[in-house]
């Protein structure tokens, strides 16, 4: 069984005991958190397909943690012209544990 769903702009395949990383959220760790947004459910002979997302539909999971994701480094560089800029992001995310899927 598996299902596709939607959180922070991006779309996740899931299925039961997997571990993602989606954009943060402010959940605290060791809470439950359900996705709502269901855009497909597969529980191994159907396939159930949302339009756009699947009614009653929700993916249940635990955050595992919170945290930073490893530094970009931004470099801006204009030859012959004295001009050098170094900038760095580090993109914030959290871990959850995919428990349940119901369709």
């Amino acid at each position: 069984m598996f299902a596709v769903i939607a959180t922070g702009g991006k779309q996740y395949r899931v299925a039961p005991g997997d571990v993602i990383r989606v954009e943060k959220l402010n959940i605290d760790e060791g809470d439950n958190v359900d996705f709502a947004n269901v855009l497909m459910v597969n529980d191994g002979e159907n396939t159930t397909v949302g339009t756009p997302y699947v009614d009653g539909g929700k993916v249940s999971g635990k955050v595992r943690s919170q945290g930073r994701a490893k530094k970009i480094e931004i470099i801006k560089f204009r030859r012959r012209k004295n001009y050098r800029k170094k900038l760095g992001h580090r993109q914030a995310y959290t871990e959850v544990e995919i428990t349940t899927i119901n369709s």
